[in-house]
């Protein structure tokens, strides 16, 4: 029985093993790529990055104009849902005592 092999990639030579994981339909994170920050399918273009663009107040369409089509509506709507599920899940290493610079007045 023979060894199952591995695809190689021509350029580097190196092994074309699947490195992508899903976070949804949209957004994917693969340590190939953009050193495995989520990123969304098929680009190179950070979910960080537009979210950051959400986050400054631009509108949607003007974001899927500006990423020339590549980031749909429906992606960005995705890329704030996994944003705010991920804040609720983690929100309390955020209100540690470290990391509160002053405590709000009752």
């Amino acid at each position: 029985m023979q060894a199952k092999r591995t695809k190689r990639s021509p350029a580097t030579g190196r092994s074309r093993t699947p490195k992508a994981e899903a976070l949804g339909r949209y957004v994917v994170a693969d340590s190939g790529i953009c050193g495995g920050k989520p990123t969304f399918r098929g680009t190179r273009i950070l979910v960080a990055d537009v979210l950051g663009q959400v986050a400054r107040g631009m509108a949607w369409e003007t974001i899927v104009e500006e990423w020339r089509g590549n980031v749909a509506a429906d992606a960005i709507s995705e890329a704030v849902r996994l944003a705010r599920e991920a804040f609720r899940d983690h929100a309390a290493q955020y209100t540690a005592p470290e990391y509160v610079l002053e405590r709000a007045q009752a």
